[in-house]
C-alpha cells in the first residue's frame, strides 16, 4: 500500500493534506556548545567516506541485542525500528520529526558502536537531480556500490554487496531466505530533487505546506530514484543509502527552520493518522498507538518519537532544533 501512495506522490507532487491546525509554544531544548557537522557525501575526501563505509559495515557485522522483529544485526534493529513505527511516521506531522531522530539514531548507533568520529553524511540530491546514474554515491570505491543487475536487481559492487537481510520487502520476514540489496535508479523520479522543487518547498510560510511539500516530491525523488529496495518506504533503510537521503531531507527542514527561527523552531501540527488507508503489519489489528498528544488527531510538540530501545525516545519538542542539547549537530 505504501509503495503504492509513494508512486502517488510523485506523480502528483504533493504530500496528502493536512488539517490547518499549528501548535507554537517554547521547545525544551537549550542549545549546545560545539555542534558536530553534517557534510554532503561529494565533499567528503577519500578517507573520509571510507571511514563512514566501514563504520556501516561494522553495523552490519554486529550482533542483534534488542530482541526487535526478525533483526540479525545492529543495522538490522534499525531498519526494524522504522518498519515496526511506518503506519504512524508516513503522511503524518511527525513524519519530519520522526525521521530526524531516527537519522540521530543511525549516527549514534555509528559512534557508540562503531567508533565513527567522521561526519555523517547526507547526499545532496539536488546537485545529483540531473542524473542520479552518474551521482558519485553509486560508485565502487569508496561509494555504495552501483545500480542492481538481472532480474532480482541485486548490487554486486561496493562495500554492501554481499549483505543479507530477513527483512523486508515492506512489513516481510523471510528467515529462510535472506534478501540482497536491490536497486533500480530512475533519473525521472529524481528531477524531484531539482533545485526549483526544493526551493519551492523552501519557500513555503508555514510548518503545514513546508511538511506537505517535503514529503512530496523531494522525499519521493530519493525513493523512486533509488528504487527497488530503496522504492518501499517501510523497509527501505534495508538499504544504506538510506540514512544519506533522509539526512538531505533533514538539511531541507533545518534550511527552512533557520529562515525564521523564532517561529520554526516552535510550530508543529497535522493529523497524527494517515487519512488513506495504510495498514500495519499483518496480523497487528490494532489502531495506531500515537502517544503525548491528548488522544486527538493532532499532532504536537508533546508527541512521543519511539526509537524500540536503539536510543531513548523524545518527544517532538526536544528535536524541533538541531543546535539543541539532544541532537547538538548542524548542516554545512
Amino acid at each position: 500500500m505504501l509503495g503504492q501512495l509513494l508512486v502517488a506522490v510523485l506523480a502528483t507532487g504533493n504530500a496528502l493534506a493536512a488539517p490547518a491546525v499549528v501548535e507554537k509554544r517554547q521547545t525544551s531544548s537549550a542549545k549546545c556548545t560545539n555542534p558536530r557537522v553534517r557534510k554532503a557525501w561529494h565533499t567528503l575526501t577519500t578517507s573520509e567516506k571510507t571511514a563512514y563505509l566501514d563504520a556501516e559495515l561494522c553495523l552490519m557485522n554486529k550482533p542483534a541485542t534488542l530482541g526487535l522483529r526478525g533483526a540479525k544485526t545492529k543495522f538490522d534493529e534499525l531498519t526494524s525500528v522504522h518498519i515496526l513505527e511506518s503506519e504512524i511516521a508516513h503522511f503524518v506531522g511527525a513524519f519530519l520529526p520522526f525521521h530526524r531522530l531516527y537519522i540521530h539514531a543511525h549516527d549514534v548507533s555509528l559512534r557508540t558502536l562503531c567508533n565513527y568520529t567522521g561526519p555523517h553524511p547526507y547526499w545532496d540530491e539536488t546537485y545529483d537531480s540531473p542524473s542520479f546514474t552518474t551521482s558519485t554515491l553509486f560508485t565502487t570505491t569508496p561509494g555504495f556500490g552501483g545500480n542492481g543487475v538481472g532480474s532480482a536487481q541485486c548490487i554486486d559492487s561496493g562495500p554492501f554487496a554481499n549483505y543479507r537481510s530477513v527483512l523486508g520487502p515492506g512489513y516481510r520476514i523471510s528467515p529462510d531466505n535472506p534478501k540482497c540489496i536491490t536497486r533500480n535508479i530512475n533519473n525521472f523520479a529524481a528531477t524531484g530533487a531539482s533545485p526549483e522543487t526544493v526551493n519551492g518547498c523552501l519557500s513555503q510560510d508555514n510548518w503545514l505546506s513546508f511538511w506537505a511539500c517535503a514529503e512530496g516530491r523531494p522525499h519521493g525523488a530519493g525513493h523512486g530514484g533509488v528504487g527497488a529496495e530503496m522504492g518501499n518506504p517501510v523497509s527501505s533503510p534495508g538499504d544504506p543509502v538510506f540514512y544519506l537521503h533522509h539526512a538531505w531531507l533533514d538539511r531541507l527542514w533545518a534550511q527552512w527552520q533557520d529562515r525564521n527561527p523564532e517561529v520554526r523552531l516552535k510550530e508543529m501540527g497535522g493529523n497524527n493518522r494517515p487519512r488513506n488507508g495504510f495498514g500495519g503489519p499483518p496480523g497487528d489489528g490494532g489502531e495506531p498507538i500515537v502517544e503525548g498528544d491528548g488522544g486527538g488527531n493532532v499532532t504536537t510538540l508533546g508527541h512521543v518519537l519511539h526509537m524500540h530501545g536503539v536510543i531513548p525516545d523524545a518527544t517532538i519538542a526536544d528535536i524541533m532544533d538541531t543546535r539543541g542539547d539532544l541532537l547538538c549537530f548542524e548542516y554545512d
